[in-house]
């Protein structure tokens, strides 16, 4: 049974038109209505629309890109590290993009930190560091070695900016005579660095010239050392120079005389000889005796010490011919030396002290070993000094 409907105008079932002006329209003239799939109707998809039309997208995470960005230059590995876990956190907090990015920064920055920390243990950063100086080796002095004479641009005033290499034979400003090596650490300063060349330069002086009457008295030290710079870059290095004091004038022939240029009778003589030399650097600052007696007879003890070994020396080794005699001589008056100076060494006063200390002087001196240098082929003039300009060893001459 059906109940008809009530007398009057029926409201019309399309809310667009106005009610109770038209007639009833008949059943199924609408449309269905559009329904997304899966939904239900008059439900939209979840997370498609909000009240007011499509939600915008979530904002990228701006220190996931500095994260991405420092892993990919391997700049500052430690910070894209740093970088991208904070990115991390803060992406998860505030549902901000860039999550990938954060990982890949993270991922790359520790790669880069592995491969720093590997390449200082194998002693990358020195490779690279001498792949620098090999790139100066045409006008730089970083690249000098031990041997190398070159010329600098106006003379060795201007050693710290440019030197050429150039064959030993002809004129140049400087030979260099060794390069030390300075332990790493921080930058230990200007002042701190000239005290070691000044040290260690001079020490090493005399191995490279191991006969010191080929060196001429107008010869000095300077040296090279590493600026705050090139410290920070890798730079260990003290390069020892030899030079004319006065900076202008130039060299010519190498001065080199160690065993690459020496015969093996030729060092013998020359490592004897040095026992000697080192006794004798060692006098009193005090030069009369009157003034530093115990001193000076420490030091005749020395003397006499040193004359001992020095004839032990000569005696052992095995001289040529025409050099056997010379220097059994010479080590007959080293003998004699040593037994004048022992007697200084234990003289009870300045006067007992000079007489022993007279003999043991003129029985050392230089013309004695004159002719056994002549039969080994050694320099035979020994050297001199002027006073007035020999160097004091504390002030080596320009420090560069």
């Amino acid at each position: 049974m059906s109940i008809p409907p009530p007398s009057g105008p029926q409201p019309s079932p399309d809310p667009r038109e106005p009610q109770g002006q038209y007639p009833a329209r008949p059943q199924g003239a609408y449309p269905p209505a559009q329904v997304p799939y899966g939904g239900q109707p008059g439900f939209a998809p979840y997370g498609l629309y909000g009240p007011y039309g499509p939600r915008p997208p979530a904002a990228v995470n701006g220190v996931a890109v500095a994260a991405l960005v420092f892993g990919v230059l391997c700049f500052l590995p430690a910070v894209g590290l740093v970088l991208g876990l904070v990115a991390s956190r803060q992406i998860k907090r505030r549902g901000e993009r860039g999550r990938g990015m954060a990982v890949a920064g993270s991922v790359l920055s520790s790669l880069g930190l592995a491969l720093w920390v590997v390449s200082l243990a194998t002693g990358f950063a020195a490779d690279v560091w001498e792949d620098v100086k090999e790139g100066t080796r045409d006008n730089g002095v970083l690249a000098l070695r031990k041997g190398d004479c070159f010329d600098s641009p106006g003379g060795l005033e201007g050693f710290a900016a440019e030197a050429d290499r150039v064959p030993c034979a002809r004129e140049h400003d400087g030979e260099v005579f060794a390069v030390v090596l300075v332990p790493d650490g921080s930058y230990p300063g200007d002042d701190s660095l000239a005290d070691t060349a000044d040290e260690r330069c001079f020490g090493l002086r005399d191995t490279y010239v191991m006969d010191r009457w080929a060196l001429p008295a107008t010869v000095d030290v300077y040296y090279l050392v590493p600026s705050r710079e090139s410290w920070d870059f890798g730079d260990r290095e003290i390069t020892c120079v030899l030079g004319n004091q006065d900076a202008q004038d130039t060299l010519t022939g190498s001065l080199r005389r160690d065993t690459t240029t020496l015969d093996t009778h030729q060092v013998a003589y020359l490592e004897a000889a040095r026992v000697l030399d080192d006794a004798l650097d060692k006098a009193p600052d005090a030069e009369f005796v009157e003034d530093d007696l115990p001193g000076h007879k420490e030091w005749a003890a020395q003397m006499a010490a040193a004359l001992a070994e020095q004839t032990r020396m000569l005696r052992e080794h095995e001289w040529p011919a025409d050099a056997e005699r010379p220097v059994r001589e010479l080590a007959a008056e080293l003998d004699e030396a040593e037994g004048e100076w022992a007697k200084a060494a234990v003289a009870g006063d300045a006067d007992t002290y000079y007489e022993p200390y007279d003999r043991g002087w003129d029985l050392v001196d230089p013309d004695g070993s004159v002719t056994a240098r002549k039969a080994l082929g050694l320099a035979t003039t020994p050297p001199e000094y002027d006073e007035e300009t020999e160097r004091d060893p504390d002030d080596s001459g320009m420090h560069v």
